[in-house]
This record gives structure tokens, sequence and C-alpha cells, in this order.
């Protein structure tokens, strides 16, 4: 299972995912990441001390990412509980698109968003469809200093042959959980922005260096792909 550690090979493994829709794109992952991903030991951020199973970098091209459902499938005979509850994408939403933060928040990826947000959708429906401008930040320096920087660290945005596409790229991001809700969230962010553009909702191009899974689930993977 998996590149070892201690083999440190000289050339990184760029893996290319094509999928249909994001739960298709969530199984895909987590069957390659079982062969292909690099196993290291966390000396600093979450679950320090434990074990990650990670891709070097990987890109994912999502061509239908609004079909539903939009979390993973797992058939009920493996006896996996989803990794996404029913409802949990429609409760995670405002987290992304509104700056209201909880009191033991250190940031929400809505405070970075909503302004820019509305002015994405000004500037496509004011300005035109031809410009490489309409790109969202997540974070800022100070962010590097937190216990817990940003995953998301941006989303940019593109309009071609009528439809609105996301390029979302990520630092840090657990495969298992994190994937699929952060992936329909940003949908469902992706589906309003497009209505409200008054264009069709596109495809989703999403990377990552940092796509992982952590060792306590790595049985629960091996069960639902039969690896």
């Amino acid at each position: 299972m998996c590149r070892d550690v201690n083999e440190w090979e000289k050339d990184m493994n760029p893996v290319f995912i094509r999928a249909r829709d994001i739960p298709d794109a969530w199984f895909q992952c987590v069957y390659e990441i079982i062969d292909r991903g690099y196993r290291y030991i966390i000396d600093r951020g979450s679950y320090e001390g434990q074990q990650r199973l990670e891709f070097d970098y990987v890109t994912v091209h999502i061509t239908s990412p609004g079909a539903r459902p939009l979390i993973p499938d797992i058939p009920p005979a493996l006896g996996i509980p989803n990794p996404v509850a029913d409802g949990y994408i429609e409760s995670y939403l405002p987290y992304l698109m509104t700056s209201v933060k909880q009191p033991n928040e250190d940031y929400t990826y809505g405070q970075y968003l909503e302004p820019q947000i509305a002015e994405v959708i000004r500037m496509y429906r004011e300005d035109g469809h031809g410009t490489n401008q309409a790109y969202m930040t997540v974070g800022d320096p100070t962010t590097i200093y937190l216990s817990d920087p940003p995953c998301l660290r941006g989303i940019d945005t593109r309009i071609r042959y009528g439809k609105l596409h996301f390029i979302v790229y990520f630092r840090s991001w657990d495969l298992w959980n994190g994937f699929p809700a952060n992936l329909g969230a940003i949908q469902l962010l992706k589906e309003y922005m497009a209505s409200e553009i008054g264009v069709e909702d596109g495809e989703i191009i999403a990377s990552s260096k940092g796509l992982h899974l952590y060792d306590y689930i790595w049985e629960l993977a091996r069960l639902r792909t039969m690896k």
C-alpha cells in the first residue's frame, strides 16, 4: 500500500483524475491514493504524530459537478457511514458565503469570500465575460500565524461556452470528509452565482498538493474500494 516515506523518490508524482460528478471524483481519488499516495508522519498540523497518505499533487476535473446526489455513494451492504450526512452541505453553505463567525472560530471562508462573490457577479454582468480578473482569494498574510490556517486558498472563475466554471485550490484537504463536503458547497455557490450572472452552471477543476487520508480511515478506504 502506497509509496513509503523512506523511499525518497527524486520526482514528484502528479495525478490527474477526470470524473463525471462529485461522488465519482471522491471514489476515484480514494481508489488512487491507496496505491499512489505518499505516507508520512505529521510534524505540524492536524493530528500531529499520526500518519497521512497524501498525493504529491492532484488535479481533479469534474465535468458534471451539479449532478445529484452531491454526497458520496456508499453501498448499504458495506455498512460504512456516509462521510457526509444528509443536509450537511446545505448547512455548511453559509460558512462559505457569509462572514458570520462563531466565537470559537479564527475565521470562516465566508468572511473572505462574501464581498468578492458580489464583485465577481457585478464584474461579469456589467463588464462582460472576457476577463481573467474574477478570482476570489481566501486568507491574507497574517493567516500563516494561525494554528490552523485556511485550507481553501482560492476560487478562480471563468465563463466559457456560456457556462460558469470554477478552478479551486486547497493547500491541505481531507479526502474522506472534507473533499465531498467542500466541493458540494462550492458547487451550490457556483449554481447561485451562475444564476445571478445569467449563464449556465459549468465544471469544476480542483487541485491540491495536500489531498490526504488520515491513518485512522485507511481501513474504511480499503473497504469502500475493495482493495
